[in-house]
């Protein structure tokens, strides 16, 4: 309970604990959301401070943009470059997601995805952990040449 929770809980007369230890985890119940949001046209330092989170979460979101910026994480020395994978899907641990505002370059894609898988195993199991809305944006080379 918040703070404002337990006094209103303490003002309806409702016992309340008074201890000052935390409550106990709930084990295998995701129940925190964190979105890292730029309000600048790129180049903000976005995908650092993802790099830093994804590392505890166990979902990941790419939610809008393409594959014309990126960024590059270093996992065991080894440095993979993302444009279009969520650059959490390099935790085995996570599940991947690409949403609706996402402009995706199928080709691009492939081969982001293949040149990371050959740098480590870190993206090993990568097309089993990811999932794509059916109402993202695709764009292939007819697109490129119009």
């Amino acid at each position: 309970i918040s703070e404002s929770g337990s006094k209103h809980a303490a003002q309806n007369g409702a016992a309340h604990s008074t201890s000052t230890e935390p409550p106990a985890a709930r084990p295998n119940v995701g129940n925190k959301v964190t979105v890292v949001l730029g309000a600048q046209w790129g180049d903000e330092g976005k995908g650092k401070v993802v790099d830093l989170l994804a590392q505890d979460a166990d979902i990941v979101c790419r939610c809008q943009g393409g594959n014309n910026a990126g960024h590059t994480v270093v996992v065991d020395s080894v440095e993979y470059d993302f444009h279009l994978l969520p650059s959490g899907i390099i935790n085995p641990k996570v599940t991947a997601f690409i949403g609706n505002g996402v402009v995706i370059h199928l080709p691009g894609l492939f081969e982001e995805a293949d040149k990371n898988v050959r740098k480590g195993k870190s993206l090993v199991g990568w097309d089993k952990r990811l999932i794509i809305s059916d109402r993202a944006h695709i764009a292939g080379h007819s697109q490129e040449t119009i």
